[in-house]
């Protein structure tokens, strides 16, 4: 019974998150199994990891059977806020409550990377108290290799 009821919460759970993503993006097409998904692993009651669309390079075929080895191979995705230069002096005296200035203007895109890598800009959604970053631009892959050299 209380299986049930927890997969009753899961869905309704995904839904809230489908009608938030929906009314920011005005899409009517959310698809719900794939956060339903991503609600039951969060709420396994452990840390997940997340699971991301696997990035597709249209140029090249994926079905490449080399590519089948690095597929499951677990990466950092990270956002980043903004950053600043701070002497180890000020560092030091920092205490709760102080304020640290960053490089960014509020409203500006977070950067998203994976292993430091940038790959897209987004910005911060909350449904239920949870955060979560909606993609608003992902650099090509041309582009990543570009500014890997």
């Amino acid at each position: 019974m209380s299986d049930e009821k927890n997969d009753q919460d899961q869905q309704a759970l995904a839904d809230e998150w489908a009608a938030a993503l929906e009314q920011q993006t005005g899409e009517a097409e959310v698809d719900t199994d794939a956060l339903l998904n991503d609600v039951q692993a969060q709420s396994s009651g452990s840390a997940q990891g997340v699971e991301l669309d696997e990035l597709k390079d249209e140029s090249t075929p994926i079905a490449d059977p080399k590519l089948d080895v690095i597929l499951d191979i677990p990466v950092n995705l990270t956002m980043e806020v903004g950053g600043t230069e701070i002497a180890i002096r000020n560092l030091l005296q920092l205490s709760q409550g102080s304020v640290i200035e960053l490089d960014r203007v509020a409203g500006e895109p977070l950067d998203v990377k994976v292993n430091g890598t940038l790959i897209a800009h987004g910005e911060v959604v909350v449904v239920n108290d949870r955060y979560g970053i909606r993609l608003t631009d992902v650099i090509s892959p041309q582009e990543r290799i570009r500014r890997l050299k």
